[in-house]
């Protein structure tokens, strides 16, 4: 029990760390497909993370995975791919107020179920606040509003599995080998949307003007990662994801600062249930 209740407080840092990391990849993502093709973005982006990740993992000497274990994390990749393309073709349609607040809900439901077959039951505080989490990305992400056809309900519910499913297989590929196991991870993922571009024949490699960003996109995302396998080494995989879904609370803040967007209502009533949801899963 000791440890626990020491491992816990360094869950909780890790996965607002990774949420402020996944949201500061997600907001520089953004704003460099302004300058050029979303998927060469993407797949630049996680060609950029996997060689930091293969660099940490030279300099840490970290043993590599078993068979097993670099099936998984290809499986972890290829989820997370299945969960782009949809958020994509949803985000594509024109509601990204509906698509993206739901498919991180999603995303964040998949491991508390996951959670609670392998762990059993957070304490009743926590639950409360998973629940105050999730109306939280709501806020933050969209408009506060629900209006959304079919499609694009499925679009954000295949979305959502697709990254719920990364959290936990990546999760449980890691152990002793977090850096490698990533690695692997985004390769895999990078060399779909490289295949994808190929049949497709859109561009292979970003703009110029667009790599700074791409490079940081690439780097805060690998950071969001590596920060969520260690949140979820130190505690609760449940814990971990819903922490790491409120990404979109970063991105926003960022918008604010550096583009001067105004907050709305629903997104400032977000961020009060954010704060509020941290203090309850933290207690």
């Amino acid at each position: 029990m000791a440890t626990i209740q020491t491992l816990a407080p360094l869950s909780v840092l890790l996965g607002l760390l990774s949420a402020l990391s996944w949201g500061t990849g997600d907001f520089c993502g953004g704003m460099a497909t302004k300058r050029s093709s979303a998927y060469s973005v993407v797949m630049a982006a996680q060609f950029i993370g996997a060689m930091l990740l293969v660099g940490l993992a030279l300099v840490a000497d970290e043993p590599l995975p078993t068979p097993q274990g670099l099936t998984v994390a290809v499986a972890a990749g290829i989820a997370g791919v299945i969960g782009l393309g949809a958020l994509y073709q949803g985000l594509a349609s024109g509601q990204m107020g509906v698509i993206a607040p739901l498919s991180a809900i999603v995303g964040g439901v998949v491991p508390i179920l996951a959670a609670l077959m392998t762990e059993g039951w957070p304490s009743a505080t926590q639950m409360v606040g998973f629940g105050v989490a999730l109306i939280a990305v709501w806020l933050l992400a969209g408009t506060g509003e629900f209006r959304a056809d079919p499609r694009t309900l499925t679009l954000a519910t295949i979305a959502g599995t697709g990254f719920g499913f990364y959290f936990v297989l990546i999760a449980q590929a890691s152990g002793d080998n977090v850096y490698w196991t990533l690695s692997v991870a985004r390769l895999a993922a990078a060399l779909f949307f490289l295949v994808v571009i190929l049949i497709t024949h859109r561009p292979l490699a970003p703009r110029r003007e667009a790599w700074g960003l791409v490079t940081l996109a690439g780097l805060a995302d690998a950071g969001g990662n590596l920060f969520f396998v260690l949140a979820a080494q130190a505690g609760r995989l449940d814990v971990a994801a819903v922490l790491a879904s409120l990404y979109p609370g970063s991105t926003v803040f960022l918008a604010w600062i550096f583009l001067g967007e105004r907050l709305k209502r629903p997104q400032m009533i977000g961020v009060v249930a954010a704060l509020s949801a941290v203090a309850l899963i933290a207690l």
